[in-house]
């Protein structure tokens, strides 16, 4: 079974590139829906309290991801400290996950820091999504209802696209000019044939 990553920077539009692979009966793990995930665990969110205080806390107890983001985003260092205690959670978890698959010719994760991490050496093909950098803020601010400035603050933290294309065994153009189901498909049935002669 090949490990397959899927990543591309903030609003390349990769959570709908994973759908549709998801559509062609791949199974795929989004590693930044799990990790929002592990912060309603009780111990973690005790862990991430601490460090931050109560400032992030919202009404019902549970952290507001807003104010974390505002934190962690504007600030190097917590950032890191934030993601040395979700990211070995989340390795952790999609080992496990995708053992649960092995019969599988090939999984899916899906996550936006996958080449920062270093986690992509861990994986045996890497698909980038990629999209003009003004789309995918206006991308952004129309989906999350943040000012420009906030999506370039979020997106100093990852590697620029063009650094990344370098990683990239498969790149999915995400302008508006190509259909995304068709390209997917392509990488799809190449990904099928490498699973088959690894067998």
């Amino acid at each position: 079974m090949l490990l397959v990553g899927l990543t591309g920077n903030i609003g390349s539009g990769k959570t709908t590139v994973g759908r549709l692979f998801n559509g062609l009966g791949v199974p795929v793990y989004n590693a930044d829906e799990r990790g929002r995930y592990f912060l309603t665990i009780p111990e973690v969110k005790q862990q991430v309290l601490k460090l931050f205080g109560d400032v992030i806390e919202g009404n019902a107890g549970d952290i507001d991801r807003k104010k974390l983001a505002g934190i962690v985003f504007a600030d190097e260092n917590k950032l890191e400290q934030l993601n040395s205690i979700i990211h070995p959670l989340v390795r952790k978890e999609f080992r496990q996950w995708a053992n649960e698959q092995s019969r599988q010719p090939y999984v899916v994760q899906e996550a936006a820091i996958l080449v920062e991490t270093g986690f992509n050496k861990e994986l045996d093909r890497l698909i980038l999504v990629t999209a003009p950098e003004k789309l995918r803020i206006q991308r952004v601010c129309e989906r999350d209802g943040v000012t420009e400035e906030e999506v370039k603050q979020r997106a100093r933290h990852q590697m620029a696209e063009k650094d990344k294309l370098a990683y990239a065994h498969f790149i999915i153009n995400n302008d508006e000019t190509q259909e995304l189901e068709s390209q997917v498909k392509v990488i799809h049935n190449q990904l099928l044939r490498i699973s088959r002669s690894k067998h």
